[in-house]
Order: C-alpha cells, then sequence, then structure tokens
C-alpha cells in the first residue's frame, strides 16, 4: 500500500517526528510492506454494487497485524466495569453487562496505532474518544489513524470512511485541550 496523504492533529505530526521517529519508520514500512491486492476477495451483494469484487477490511486488518505484530507492536484490551450509580434510584435494571472492553489495534513505547476501514463514527470515536482515553489510563502519549482516502475506500463496501472527509471534519471541529497529538494517515493501492 501507499501513503497518499497526512493530517497532523493537534500537532501529532510534529511530536511524532520529534520524539518517534522510529515508531513512525515502523509503520510506513507496515503500511507499504501490506499488499491490498490479495485483499480484494469480497464479493459485494450491495444494489449499487452487485457481483463487484472489493477489498476486504478484514482481510487488509489481518495483514497490518502481520505486519506490526513481529515488530514488538501490541495489542491492548481494557476491561470496563460500567458503574450503577449513575442510575436512577428508582430503577433496577436486570442487565448485567460481562466481558465489555476497549481496545486499541498496536501500541509500543507511548505510541497508539489504529487501522480503520469502518463507517465514519468509529474514525471519529478512535481520535476524539478511544485516544483520551487510552491516554488517560497511561497506555498511550500519542496515536497514529491510518485510514483510507475516498479512491480506496470507493473499492470497498458502501459507508467506509474516508481520509478527505475526516480531515474535513477535524479541520472544522477543531482541537480541544482534552485531545491526544494524533497523525492521520491515509492509504492507497
Amino acid at each position: 500500500m501507499i501513503i497518499a496523504g497526512r493530517f497532523s492533529f493537534a500537532d501529532g505530526e510534529k511530536i511524532i517526528n520529534t520524539h518517534y521517529k522510529k515508531l513512525l519508520h515502523e509503520v510506513e514500512r507496515a503500511i507499504e510492506n501490506v499488499d491490498a491486492n490479495a485483499c480484494k476477495t469480497k464479493r459485494s451483494r450491495e444494489k449499487t454494487m452487485k457481483g463487484k469484487q472489493l477489498f476486504s477490511p478484514r482481510a487488509l486488518n489481518k495483514l497490518f497485524k502481520t505486519e506490526f505484530l513481529p515488530s514488538g507492536w501490541k495489542n491492548r484490551k481494557v476491561l470496563c466495569e460500567y458503574s450503577r450509580e449513575f442510575y436512577d434510584p428508582n430503577y433496577s435494571s436486570g442487565c448485567v453487562v460481562k466481558g465489555a472492553f476497549r481496545d486499541m489495534d498496536f501500541i509500543k513505547d507511548d505510541l497508539g496505532v489504529e487501522v480503520q476501514f469502518g463507517k465514519y463514527a468509529f474514525m471519529v470515536y478512535n481520535v476524539c474518544a478511544k485516544m483520551t482515553i487510552f491516554r488517560n489510563l497511561g497506555h498511550i502519549k500519542v496515536g497514529i489513524e491510518i485510514v483510507p482516502v475516498k479512491s480506496l475506500a470507493e473499492q470497498m463496501s458502501t459507508g467506509v470512511s474516508y481520509f478527505e472527509q475526516f480531515v474535513w471534519d477535524l479541520q472544522k471541529r477543531g482541537v480541544s485541550n482534552i485531545d491526544v497529538p494524533v497523525l492521520i494517515i491515509g492509504i492507497d493501492v
């Protein structure tokens, strides 16, 4: 795969280039080593693309794992224990939440990496919530979000978000004092 674009959110690119340059090179190498053409395995059943051969997000994620994990990057799961203290005193839930967790695809030396080929809300959640949570828990200090550019997203199932859309929204949203510095990397084939 190739790196088609970069967007620095909350000075993410500057901070990563200054303090995590070696890890950034590992991320760039992992992206370059992913053979996306081997992942064009999904046959569309959608009305607008019936029968068309598409890139499989699952297969792409699997290839990213084969690139990151041998280099010492680790997936990190954080178990969630949900409090009932905010329920109304008159409310009684019969539901017990078991096994809830949050996870980050790859972490190494305080740098978190998320690879996202999903719906738009997941990209925003990763950068504006999940990375903040993982920073607050002491697992990361900065992050990298790897997402498809529009031309790649068009070769996937409908609804997959893309770099250009994500960057526009982050620019219009602005940066908050709780945001984690993140480098958004747009990828293509």
